[in-house]
């Protein structure tokens, strides 16, 4: 028979289970799942639900609802999270006037019942309209910041005047695709928000002139107080009405924009060009498919002494390897260049690859001039370069190809139907 063992000389060893550790650890670690797997957590057991409900694990996180019926309930779960950034993805589709107020009442519990709401999505909300919004901003709110009533197709100028009387600390509007609002939106813009930072017009088709004239405090009906003098962003994309008037007023009105999108404005030309290359603060220009866009406008930009980061002029067939040179003579602060589809050659990258060495992204796309020649100069001189898209490049082979893939920051190059990332 063998010998029995004392069990009280046998070393002792205690198993230590994820659930033991201290609400604070698992909250941190919590914090790297996401949102889905945040919810599941919270249903294993009250140890992990209270740890998954603490305010860090929601940090930046945006709820995604749909509001169909009222529940006070969910409001509360989102407060006690920490929750302030919402996305509605849909209403009560029904049309009729009694829903639409029912709309306005759902939109009018998120407002109140997170009341530190700071960010509120309604993008694609078809069904929002005046009356709904005007139901639903009936109250201050001073910690909403950021609105987002993209492609809410049914508001018009009327909503932009009742949201401005509740939403006095607003810093980003989006109205990309609201084709009803007209210069007398961007009046009423300019009288109530006036800590707004970031404006989205895209396609909205009725602004013109005068309507950018209201934001910059250029307008005669306006006071000199009036306007957005700290709008850092400006998007008037396809805004087909702008000529070269509204950056003459976008040069006069705003002093602090940093970034403007002007893609798909046709009447857009050179001399337009003149009064951006006057703005010290401006980094970013998009002026893609602006078709009277030629190498003279950016020789304006050059020699205007402009200190932009990021150009695109990407499908503008008037711009050539001259361009390039004008480039190379005077925007050496770019780091991002895009001019897919112009007409540029091997010549115009050499010029450019002698003098912009911090270029890290060169979007050269379905330029069909560019050959290995044009790779290899890049390879050698343009070494910090983290992107390159060479998409429709029908003249480089695997030679060209071959020296690309030697750069030492290289992290994405784009061939199309291969799109490599590099490790």
């Amino acid at each position: 028979m063998e010998d029995s063992v004392d069990q009280r000389f046998l070393p002792r060893y205690k198993t230590t289970h994820v659930s033991c550790l201290y609400p604070e650890i698992l909250a941190l670690i919590f914090r790297y799942l996401d949102v889905k797997d945040k919810g599941r957590v919270a249903r294993v057991c009250s140890a992990w639900r209270d740890a998954a409900y603490h305010k860090s694990v929601w940090r930046g996180v945006e709820a995604k609802l749909h509001l169909r019926s009222s529940n006070p309930y969910l409001f509360q779960s989102l407060v006690r999270r920490g929750i302030r950034r919402v996305q509605v993805l849909s209403l009560d589709p029904h049309p009729t006037q009694k829903h639409i107020r029912e709309t306005g009442r759902h939109l009018r519990d998120v407002i109140i019942g997170v009341p530190g709401l700071a960010s509120l999505n309604l993008s694609g909300c078809y069904n929002v309209t005046d009356e709904s919004l005007k139901h639903a901003f009936v109250q201050e709110c001073h910690s909403l910041t950021h609105l987002n009533l993209s492609l809410c197709k049914q508001i018009t100028d009327n909503s932009l005047g009742d949201i401005a009387k509740c939403l006095s600390n607003l810093e980003v509007l989006e109205l990309g695709g609201c084709s009803y609002i007209t210069n007398m939106g961007l009046f009423l813009v300019a009288w109530g928000f006036k800590r707004l930072k970031h404006l989205d017009l895209r396609s909205c088709s009725l602004i013109s002139n005068q309507g950018i004239a209201c934001l910059a405090g250029q307008s005669s009906k306006q006071q000199q107080k009036d306007g957005t003098p700290y709008l850092e962003y400006l998007g008037l994309q396809d805004c087909q009405k702008l000529s070269d008037e509204a950056l003459r007023y976008v040069g006069l009105g705003l002093p602090s924009l940093k970034s403007i999108n002007l893609s798909f404005c046709a009447s857009i030309t050179d001399s337009g060009l003149k009064y951006l290359a006057r703005m010290p603060g401006l980094k970013e220009i998009n002026l893609r498919s602006c078709d009277n866009i030629s190498d003279i406008g950016i020789a304006y930009l050059a020699e205007g002494g402009s200190r932009i980061t990021h150009l695109d002029v990407s499908f503008c067939d008037k711009i050539g390897d001259q361009a390039l040179i004008h480039i190379s003579q005077g925007l050496f602060t770019l780091r991002s260049l895009s001019c897919s589809a112009c007409q540029i050659s091997d010549d115009g990258i050499y010029k450019i690859a002698r003098t912009l060495h911090e270029l890290d992204t060169l979007n050269i796309g379905q330029c069909e001039r560019v050959t290995d020649r044009g790779l290899q100069i890049i390879s050698e001189h343009l070494t910090n370069l983290s992107c390159i898209d060479l998409y429709g490049c029908n003249r480089i082979t695997t030679v060209g190809l071959e020296r690309i893939m030697k750069l030492p920051r290289l992290a994405v190059l784009n061939l199309g139907l291969w799109h490599k990332h590099k490790r």
